[in-house]
């Protein structure tokens, strides 16, 4: 290897580990596509080199989805995305493990996961809402992750629900009309289906037909709590299968699903939510309660 290329290499080493656990709105000067890369060699290069402790691990795994979740919604392709993705493992594969510059590199990271290890609360900022998400271990039931939307007068919150690290996935609404749902609905592209994304902004905010559309019924129906509420006592619940959580996550992020609430007389009164980072959220929340 000629000494530019060593130069090279451990210019991008470095770039690597200075952006890789950095915020997105601190990092701004960096390409999200070129955030997406840095991240995503990092956490190659720790599968293969057994670099970090799994927590920080899991940070990497959030801040390459939240670079990911960014790159798409400033332009960027899920094809040209894969290529990124594909350069950036083809670079960690040729990095021996007892380089010194991933070495140090290595250590650079620990220390940015240090600030990330004490963070409780996070936002995720999506094109229309955010997901917000909490670590810290309440001993009431408390929202984990959640995103907040408007239905005429009324509100509805979705998103993972718990005490401690334990997590559940809910739809909790309150309607002003008095209006009391018997069943709700959770509506989502089934990836299995069609791979291509049913993106808003060519389908006019829709959720995507029942053709292709994943379906899934609440498992169950209770009062919420005033917690989940915000202080309403008259607030329902709808519990959701929990490995639909993944589906939802391996969703592009500029998508949107629906939790439909079915009311006595079969009318539907529909939430719209959009995927935006929400697994970034859970990786966040997979390092564990505070």
């Amino acid at each position: 290897m000629t000494s530019a290329k060593r130069a090279k290499t451990r210019i991008g080493v470095a770039i690597a580990l200075a952006a890789a656990l950095a915020p997105l709105a601190a990092a701004q000067a960096m390409g999200s596509a070129d955030l997406y890369y840095e991240r995503t060699l990092m956490r190659a290069a720790d599968d293969r080199c057994n670099l970090f402790a799994p927590q920080i691990s899991t940070a990497l795994d959030a801040a390459a989805s939240q670079a990911r979740g960014a790159a798409l919604r400033s332009g960027a392709t899920a094809a040209a995305l894969s290529s990124v993705e594909s350069r950036a493992k083809a670079k960690a594969a040729a990095t021996p493990c007892a380089s010194p510059d991933l070495t140090r590199a290595a250590a650079r990271v620990r220390d940015a996961f240090d600030g990330w290890s004490r963070t409780a609360r996070m936002s995720f900022p999506g094109a229309q809402a955010d997901w917000r998400a909490d670590r810290t271990a309440y001993r009431s039931t408390a929202w984990k992750l959640s995103q907040s939307t408007r239905m005429g007068a009324d509100d509805a919150t979705f998103g993972l629900a718990g005490q401690g690290d334990g997590r559940a996935l809910l739809a909790v609404v309150r309607f002003s009309d008095g209006a009391r749902p018997y069943a709700a609905r959770l509506v989502l592209r089934d990836a299995a289906r069609t791979s291509r994304p049913w993106l808003p902004d060519a389908r006019a905010g829709e959720t995507p037909p029942r053709q292709i559309a994943r379906v899934e019924l609440a498992q169950a129906k209770g009062a919420a709590s005033t917690t989940l509420a915000a202080g309403a006592r008259d607030a329902l619940a709808f519990r959701f299968p929990a490995d639909t959580a993944q589906a939802l996550a391996g969703l592009d992020p500029r998508e949107q699903f629906a939790v439909e609430f079915v009311m006595p007389d079969d009318s539907v009164r529909t939430a719209r939510f959009e995927v935006g980072d929400f697994a970034a959220g859970r990786a966040f929340l997979a390092m564990g309660a505070l």
